[in-house]
């Protein structure tokens, strides 16, 4: 990314609680730029679930702060309209999805009380399914129809169908995590090209992934975390992965 990029997301001295609550992360701040996929490494239990959950508005914040284009975020379902936050989060089926509903249902998600999937107060189910089948064609999602429940795919077709939903439209910031966990090889080609896709287009990718291969191949920029702090931060075109190894085993 061009070193004069915007900041598109900006954390600053963020704290949350573990579910034992106990401080899972500890004034934790970082930032991405327009144009740059940032990885974020780590052993899993390190914080990195509770630093998404946080930024996605599935966890309070005790402290801190969260900048969208400059703008404060607290990861309300306008902001992420109008700042243009999209997340895939981990566990798409439990995270980012209601299992019982149809896939053209839960692709409207987002957007089901906005023109042209909405009109004069009256929501448009025709114009849901229509899109649904535009992008099960276009992402190759497996299933027998727009109207299965969306608990009926497979782990690869939920994620795609997912992908798909929060990949229209412009985007600002895509946060990211685990993206491709126990996907068959092709489905990881694929969506490894869509995240980068998004960043190519300008937009700031924040990448947690537990595989440091992943981030190797696909950050600009890499941070480790461990005990809920950023502990290294070095670029990834650079990046030697015993260091990084080093850090993320606790051995500063």
């Amino acid at each position: 990314p061009a070193a004069d990029a915007p900041v598109a997301l900006e954390v600053e001295g963020l704290r949350a609680l573990g579910d034992r609550g106990t401080l899972a992360l500890h004034d934790l701040s970082l930032s991405v730029r327009a144009g740059e996929i940032l990885g974020v490494a780590g052993v899993s239990g390190n914080g990195q679930r509770e630093l998404v959950e946080a930024l996605v508005g599935q966890r309070p914040r005790l402290a801190g702060r969260v900048r969208v284009m400059g703008t404060p975020y607290r990861a309300s379902r306008a902001e992420n309209r109008e700042l243009k936050v999209r997340s895939l989060p981990e566990e798409p089926l439990r995270n980012a999805c209601v299992g019982d509903l149809s896939v053209a249902e839960n692709m409207a998600l987002r957007d089901f009380d906005r023109p042209p999937l909405a009109a004069g107060g009256l929501l448009r189910f025709s114009r849901w399914r229509a899109r649904a089948r535009e992008w099960i064609a276009e992402y190759g999602v497996k299933t027998q129809g727009e109207g299965a429940p969306i608990r009926s795919l497979s782990g690869g077709n939920v994620q795609r169908a997912v992908l798909a939903r929060e990949l229209a439209g412009d985007i600002n910031v895509l946060i990211a995590a685990n993206p491709v966990f126990g996907l068959d090889f092709a489905a990881v080609a694929e969506i490894h090209a869509r995240i980068v896709q998004v960043r190519e287009k300008g937009g700031a990718v924040l990448l947690v992934s537990e595989d440091l291969d992943e981030l190797l191949e696909l950050s600009d920029r890499i941070v480790v975390m461990s005990e809920g702090r950023v502990v290294h931060e070095t670029a990834a075109a650079g990046a030697e992965r015993h260091v990084i190894g080093a850090h993320m085993g606790g051995g500063h």
